[in-house]
């Protein structure tokens, strides 16, 4: 928090913008970090795993209505 106040005294001597408030970005690097780690695995041939798992089953199942073509009339 300091080193925020002295960041912010230099930015408003020097006419500049002030710094973000910590604890802005977190959840913002917090999720990057982990679609970094999702991209890692997958380029590891490593399968997807918990509720991502869960979403590509539900979504190509065999009975899924959008993985079978509409009747030709």
């Amino acid at each position: 928090m300091q080193q925020h106040m002295i960041d912010s005294y230099r930015a408003a001597r020097l006419g500049a913008p002030a710094p973000p408030v910590p604890g802005t970005h977190d959840v913002a690097v917090l999720r990057g970090m982990r679609d970094h780690r999702r991209f890692e695995a997958v380029l590891a041939g490593r399968l997807a795993t918990g509720r991502l798992r869960a979403a590509l089953a539900r979504l190509f199942a065999p009975h899924h209505p959008r993985n079978h073509p509409p009747a030709c009339r």
